[in-house]
């Protein structure tokens, strides 16, 4: 049956509407249950949605502040990036006058200040997360060197590098500055031709 209104109900004909306005105790039982049910369905729908929406803001919060924390630990880390790689070739200038005053055996005291002076630069660096990149002996890695040449050599397989003309440097697990490297290659291969080598086989 259908009211005035349009809404109908399966019992009688009342609509919900009707049946919620009216006390319990005034309704027979089997519409008491309908309309209790009817209101249990319903707030369990909205219990429902705002489950949901409190455990999507959750998810969200949760995110957000572990990329803040990620931002957070990201510039500190690398907020003095720009100082140390201006600093990289004062420290790799030095790198190299300390080495060719060793070569040439230089004992002289205040060079042993400059030596000192240049172990506290590395210690420094190292405390700021500033590793060098490995580079002689090490399979070629774009991310990592960048090649000026090749060196035919025996000593170490095609590919890998031989020399270092520049150090590479890394900052955490970020390259700052690549390596400049030689990077070994193939020997030559043997002038004689395919016929020539049967030839010398079938003598």
């Amino acid at each position: 049956m259908t009211d005035e209104q349009g809404n109908t109900n399966p019992d009688n004909g009342r609509s919900l509407e009707d049946l919620f306005k009216q006390p319990f105790e005034d309704l027979p039982l089997e519409e008491q249950v309908a309309a209790l049910r009817q209101r249990l369905e319903e707030s369990q729908g909205e219990a429902e949605e705002h489950r949901g929406a409190a455990q999507r803001a959750q998810a969200e919060l949760i995110n957000f502040r572990r990329r803040a924390d990620e931002d957070r630990i990201t510039l500190q880390q690398y907020s003095n990036s720009r100082l140390i790689i201006k600093l990289l070739p004062v420290i790799d200038d030095l790198d190299l006058a300390i080495g060719h005053a060793e070569e040439n055996s230089s004992s002289v005291s205040w060079w042993e200040g400059v030596k000192l002076i240049q172990r506290k630069i590395a210690g420094f660096l190292e405390s700021e997360g500033v590793v060098k990149v490995k580079a002689i002996g090490e399979a070629f890695d774009p991310l990592e060197h960048e090649a000026l040449g090749t060196l035919e050599t025996d000593q170490h397989p095609p590919g890998y590098v031989v020399e270092v003309v520049r150090n590479g440097y890394r900052l955490h697990d970020r390259v700052i500055q690549p390596a400049q490297v030689v990077v070994a290659r193939e020997g030559r291969q043997s002038n004689e031709t395919p016929n020539e080598t049967t030839e010398a086989q079938g003598e």
